[in-house]
């Protein structure tokens, strides 16, 4: 599960630097962090990237350690989320 985790925030910048813009990406994240987008919401968003079972249960395991979060460290995970990829050294890949 760790590893299809691991593919999981692997692939998704792949997506976002292959010229499609990052709005897929910052979608993906937003929902991770938003508890208001039901779990079959979440899921449907990612089907694309659902190979088997196992990899549900980690996606699902993985919403799970973020809506586990207080509030304001969601926050701060959204404003992390935007620095990094307004950075200069993100923009140079």
């Amino acid at each position: 599960m760790k590893l299809a985790m691991v593919l999981m925030l692997v692939a998704l910048p792949v997506y976002c630097s292959a010229g499609s813009g990052c709005s897929y990406l910052e979608r993906v994240i937003s929902d991770t962090s938003d508890s208001s987008v039901t779990a079959d919401v979440y899921l449907a968003s990612l089907q694309e990237y659902i190979s088997s079972d196992d990899t549900t249960q980690a996606i699902k395991e993985l919403r799970e350690c973020f809506l586990k979060q207080s509030e304001e460290t969601l926050e701060n995970f959204s404003v992390f989320m935007q620095v990094t990829y307004n950075s200069k050294l993100c923009a140079a890949f």
